[in-house]
């Protein structure tokens, strides 16, 4: 069995971890990390985990938890975990990183977006961003997983292999995407309080959030250009889900079918992304609690533009599955043990 030890347990991704992991053929949690509920028992927190995980909550000391794990994850906020990350721990176990600390190949880049200065910057070169699809063999055995963000994972896979094959003017690209409140987190904040978000949508983090870079980074890689875009966030009222719709000019003329033979080629064998049939568009609803990425498209004849859209569930594929699914390559397990997730309905 893979002993695993989870930083940041009790925030929404961690609880997630704790979720999927618990249904985990391989894997057993040997550490329940969180700084606010230490000797807590973790059911307390998560009342939905009563009779299903008996231990307590327990601190956020990486450097022991090296000594008793095969994998770590750190479901915490920005600049935690490299303020930890040490030879010695990468030495003894796994990491994967659920935060932007290791995401972001260029540190200034990083600092400028983040606000904060890298604590442990030596260890980004050899980091390995966690996108599956993409990157599966260089996952595979890696010591240092950066976990994408959850509006990067959906908007990088919706318009990647149209990047890739050069088939969008990337200097047309804009993205825009809708999120559930659990994207924000646990902690409590005015702005996601019931009343405020409820029987509302509202635009945020405007020509400055910080998954821009990270999305703009993986894009550039995919189509061989330097790309700039714009991506606008907005906050739904809804517990979970990434809706995100992107437009671009197209390169030449094509039709529906030559896109989707595309599309089919990236992702025809992908077990968790599924390419929709024409006239059927992504629907949140459809991937709630699961690990799927729904895709679909339209082309747009009068403007020559190519309308991509694609939905997660940004707790899982978002953050909690796809770090799982990061963890079985890592480990050369079954992709998708642990994640056969049938989406929830209603």
């Amino acid at each position: 069995m893979i002993k695993a030890g989870i930083i940041g347990s009790t925030g929404y991704a961690g609880g997630e971890l704790v979720r999927i992991l618990a249904g985990h053929k391989e894997v057993e949690i040997c550490w329940f990390g969180s700084r606010s509920y230490i000797d807590k028992k973790y059911a307390d927190v998560y009342q939905n985990m009563f009779q299903i995980v008996d231990a307590a909550c327990m601190d956020d000391n990486m450097e022991e938890l090296a000594g008793q794990a095969d994998v770590i994850f750190t479901a915490t906020p920005q600049g935690f975990c490299a303020s930890l990350l040490k030879e010695d721990i990468l030495s003894k176990v796994k990491v994967i990183d659920l935060s932007a600390d290791y995401r972001i190949k260029d540190v200034g880049v990083y600092e400028k977006w983040y606000g904060i200065e890298h604590k442990s910057p030596q260890f980004i070169k050899e980091a390995v961003y966690g996108l599956c699809e993409i990157n599966r063999e260089d996952i595979r055995g890696a010591r240092l997983i950066a976990n994408p963000g959850c509006y990067t994972t959906c908007s990088i896979l919706t318009a990647y292999p149209l990047a890739k094959e050069g088939l969008i003017d990337m200097d047309t690209l804009i993205i825009d995407a809708k999120s559930g409140t659990s994207g924000a987190g646990r902690g409590a904040k005015l702005p996601n309080l019931f009343c405020e978000v409820n029987e509302n949508i509202k635009a945020y983090g405007v020509a400055s959030h910080r998954h821009t870079p990270e999305i703009e980074e993986q894009l550039s890689y995919a189509s061989g250009k330097t790309v700039t875009l714009n991506f606008t966030p907005h906050l739904v009222p809804m517990n979970r889900g990434i809706l995100a719709t992107e437009y671009a000019n197209l390169t030449k003329d094509v039709s529906w079918e030559e896109v989707k033979a595309v599309y089919d080629a990236y992702y025809g064998g992908e077990t968790f992304i599924r390419v929709l049939g024409r006239g059927v568009y992504p629907e949140t609803k459809w991937v709630e609690g699961s690990n799927y990425v729904d895709i679909g498209f339209e082309i747009d004849r009068r403007t020559g533009r190519i309308i991509m859209m694609g939905a997660i569930d940004n707790l899982v594929k978002g953050a909690a599955g796809q770090a799982v699914q990061n963890m079985n390559l890592a480990f050369s397990l079954p992709e998708t043990e642990g994640l056969n997730l049938v989406p929830m309905f209603p």
